[in-house]
Parts: C-alpha cells; structure tokens; sequence
C-alpha cells in the first residue's frame, strides 16, 4: 500500500462519493476554504491498486498557541470494503499515522490531532490507544452531532417531531409577517454576521471571524454548495443560518438569532424550510451539526440543543478528538 497526494477534484470527490461515513469537511472544498484561510493542506490517499485509493485524509497544517500540529478534520474516510474488515483498517490506519509523523517532523510541527469520525466504541478507541494517541484537551470540531433522515413525506418528518416543533411551525406558516428567504449572494453575509455578532454577545462563546464565514461560504459558492436562509418577521430579520449541501447531505453548520420577539417562532419555520431545500437538493440526510450531552444539563448548548432534537432524528457518537504528540 502507498500513500501519495491526490491532485484531481473529481477523483477525490468520486471517491467520498462511494463513502458511507463522512461530512463537509472531507471535501475538496473544505480544503480550498483552508487554503484561503492560509493553512498548508494536504490531500493524501491510500492506494492498494493503481484503480483508486481505498482509504483518503484531508491534512491541514494548523499555527496554534499551544504548537503547530498537523490536523485531520472528521477523517480518515475509509471505503465501505475497507471499513468492514477490521484488521485491514487498522493495518490502513498505521500506514497514515507512520506518514504522518514523517511529515509533522518536516513541517517543525509539535504534534498529530485527528478528529475521527468513527462510531465512539471501545474496539475504535483502542486503535488509538494501541498506536500511541492520547485524547486530545480540546475538540475542533463536534464529537456528538444530531442528523435527521429526509427521505421520508414532509408530512411523515411533520409527525415526527416533537410535538411543540410541529405547532410553532405551523404556527409560523400561518403568521404572514414571516417571511423565510434563501440566499447565494456574499451581501448578505453581512447581515448573517450582524446577527451572529448578536448572539455571541448573547451567549458568550468564541465566534468565528468574518474572514472564516466568508471564505467559507467563497469555498462552497462556486459549486453552489452553499445558501444563506434568512427569516424575517415584519421585515425585520431575526433568524439566521448558513447551510451547506453537499453529497446528499445538508449541514447546518452557522446560525444566529436575534433577542426581539422571543415569542415569534421565526428560527422553527427558518429550519424546516432549510430542511425542504435540502430535500428539493436531492439530499437524504440533514446534519444539524453539534449537540451537548445529554448529561450536561448546564451545557452552553442545552438550549440549542433541545432545539435541534425537537426535529426528530438520531445522535451520532464520535471517538473523542485524539493527539500524538512528537
């Protein structure tokens, strides 16, 4: 088995095509974004044959004040063939893990972080384990995410729900002041980060800069990947979210609301008519990104978090972020 770089989009793509497990940040553009961002990038397959790799890894090199590392976001993403012979997995993933110390070394990086998305299990955990990772002090991206499959009837997801979701839903229909409106323009991605702005001055967490949402959104565009949704309530708007749809699958990744008329159920019908475009798109799955625990009554997610599950859907579970440090 050899390990080179992929250089063409379309094998790339063709192969996270063929792929069960995966998320955005395994695309090809996912790796523009990060080139845009000024991080040095690296799309590396795993080879057996010369018809394809069987197994790929997006590696971004990351400046950080703990160190530089090299990073492996939601990866690496392994055919379905190679995914169900265990053994070989884990043969696959100490060929990558042994590249990639050779070139954290060459890069002067400091450490190896991967964030995985492999089911959290005791058998998955101990491929870490057993190569030298340890469980990394922070995460970089959700460990625990809430999807939704939307194959079904709108009407059949409507039942589904929660039974409040479904009432301020249709509640929202029925309000004529609400207005939910898609959006491909950059313009407008000065309003999604007013309002963004808003709500981490609201909630108080580490936002993301305005270079990072739009370079973002500059990476998904071209291939219209990418929509801004806005909801208005008396042309004021109040909700707000970026969403990407790619590969059947529509991610919830950036949202904002505002404060004004808490009583107005703007964001609900602003979700489920992300939910339709996703459907209209062709895509089967919507990713509603991460949730807290359930455990973690107190978590800053909590709220949000009852949010997005009173949609319906299934939790998914990944092995904690990990790091090998050099």
């Amino acid at each position: 088995m050899k390990i080179q770089e992929i250089k063409d989009k379309e094998i790339w793509e063709s192969f996270l095509e063929s792929c069960e497990e995966k998320t955005f940040l395994d695309s090809w553009n996912w790796g523009e974004f990060n080139k845009m961002m000024g991080n040095k990038i690296w799309r590396l397959g795993l080879f057996e044959t010369v018809r394809g790799p069987s197994s790929v890894a997006l590696v971004v090199k990351i400046k950080a004040k703990r160190g530089t590392f090299v990073f492996v976001p939601h990866g690496p993403i392994a055919s379905l063939k190679i995914k169900n012979q265990k053994s070989k997995i884990k043969n696959t993933f100490e060929i990558l893990t042994n590249y990639l110390k050779n070139l954290a070394k060459k890069e002067n990086c400091s450490f190896i972080r991967i964030a995985p998305i492999w089911e959290r299990n005791t058998e998955n955990i101990k491929v870490f384990q057993d190569l030298g990772f340890r469980e990394a002090p922070i995460h970089m991206h959700p460990e625990l995410t809430w999807e939704l499959d939307i194959t079904p009837s709108e009407e059949e997801l409507l039942i589904g729900m929660r039974k409040t979701t479904r009432y301020l839903i249709r509640q929202a229909q029925k309000n004529q002041d609400i207005k939910i409106e898609q959006s491909d323009n950059l313009e407008d991605l000065e309003i999604f980060n007013k309002l963004y702005q808003e709500t981490v001055d609201r909630h108080h967490f580490v936002p993301f800069s305005f270079d990072y949402l739009k370079n973002e959104f500059l990476a998904f565009s071209p291939d219209g990947q990418i929509s801004i949704s806005l909801g208005k309530y008396k042309n004021e708007i109040l909700s707000s979210a970026m969403i990407i749809f790619w590969q059947g699958i529509g991610f919830y990744h950036q949202g904002a609301s505002s404060s004004e008329y808490p009583k107005i159920p703007v964001s609900y019908l602003l979700q489920w008519e992300a939910i339709r475009e996703a459907k209209k798109r062709g895509c089967k799955i919507y990713n509603f990104w991460g949730i807290a625990p359930e455990s973690e009554k107190n978590h800053p997610w909590a709220g949000l978090t009852l949010f997005k599950m009173g949609f319906s859907g299934f939790k998914k579970e990944y092995v904690k972020t990990q790091d090998f440090p050099l």
